[in-house]
């Protein structure tokens, strides 16, 4: 329970379908010291799900993941920016967090199964599987973040919204007259609530004094074009912040590689920014690994439409790396996102771009 509206709501359904529910909120960092950042599980949410849990008759426990959350989230975080890449936090969290280390302490309240309030489905195949669908509201969907879950995990997944759209949502969570039920949602990483992802590993990284290394911005012929404030500060794709508004020729300018070793941002046309082959590793196949290329509808970002491609193995026949090949290019593929692999509404799996 984070305190807001959804798993509020998915543990209020729970408790009404006669299911013997507790809450449990996790602590993620120090709220009283000079460290505190975050708008997720601050204090006033975790005051918010025990409102709730109240309001609903249930027992609600706080848990202090402090370290697990630093481990897994916060130091991949600022490793993944320092190595040029752009991470993708909340996917961490969840496969890392919520379905291993929360999972675990659940057991030991004796719970059969870990639920949340992702907008994400889960249902087992006819040949006895389990499989991780799209949420039914397309616009809130967030099977994109579960695509790391295993069959094991994917067991004693449960999620109550899933099947709703997020209006009815809200609209339920009125009837009960949840206490959250018009708290807006968060629309931030949840420990950069100012969106300052710069001063954060600034603050949060003293150590990695490459990080904020000041270097070059270079077009695709290596003509130096302005000077950067570190490589931190850039992702694929990125418009915006680059210290120039257009190349020599006129044309409006994305970042469309950063080389950490030489502290480069390499900026050049929209055009350049199209690819139709990626390869992903850590791949994560949650019906097992297929026995030969497969088809599917790809995602590479969280807002990013799917579109179709083929996916396969590669490197000896490694499940765990794919190449993937799109039908028609796709623009601003990113390193450290993930690439989900659909058939239909159906995660097939997916792995962390390289």
């Amino acid at each position: 329970m984070s305190g807001g509206v959804d798993s509020s709501v998915a543990a209020a359904l729970l408790a009404e379908q006669g299911h013997d529910v507790i809450g449990l909120s996790m602590q993620l960092y120090d709220q009283s010291g000079e460290h505190q950042f975050g708008s997720c599980c601050s204090l006033e949410d975790l005051y918010d799900a025990r409102r709730v849990a109240t309001a609903i008759n249930i027992p609600h426990y706080i848990l202090n993941f402090e370290k697990q959350f630093n481990q897994h989230v916060v130091s991949n975080f600022v490793g993944e920016y320092a190595s040029g890449r752009t991470p993708l936090p909340c996917a961490h969290c969840n496969s890392d967090l919520k379905f291993t280390e929360l999972l675990e302490r659940a057991k030991a309240f004796g719970a059969d199964a870990v639920a949340t309030g992702h907008y994400a489905r889960v249902e087992k195949s006819a040949r006895g599987t389990h499989q991780l669908k799209r949420g039914v509201d397309a616009s809130k969907d967030q099977s994109y973040f579960l695509f790391s879950l295993t069959q094991d995990q994917l067991a004693r997944a449960i999620f109550p919204v899933g099947d709703r759209p997020k209006d009815a949502v809200r609209e339920y969570a009125h009837q009960r007259q949840l206490p959250v039920a018009d708290k807006p949602d968060s629309q931030e990483i949840c420990f950069i609530p100012d969106h300052d992802y710069a001063g954060f590993l600034t603050k949060h990284s003293p150590d990695l004094a490459d990080v904020s290394r000041r270097g070059d911005v270079v077009d695709e012929s290596g003509e130096v074009l302005a000077q950067h404030g570190g490589i931190h500060r850039f992702t694929i794709g990125q418009r915006k912040g680059l210290g120039l508004r257009t190349s020599p020729t006129g044309a409006r300018m994305y970042v469309l590689a950063l080389k950490p070793a030489d502290s480069l941002v390499i900026v050049g046309p929209k055009a350049s920014l199209e690819r139709d082959t990626l390869t992903a590793s850590g791949v994560n196949w949650i019906e097992g690994v297929p026995a030969g290329p497969v088809r599917a509808q790809v995602q590479i970002r969280h807002r990013h439409p799917a579109a179709a491609a083929t996916v396969r193995s590669v490197g000896d026949g490694r499940a765990a790396v794919v190449e993937v090949t799109f039908d028609a290019p796709q623009i601003a593929i990113t390193p450290g996102q993930a690439a989900v692999f659909y058939d239909g509404d159906t995660v097939l799996g997916g792995g962390w771009i390289d």
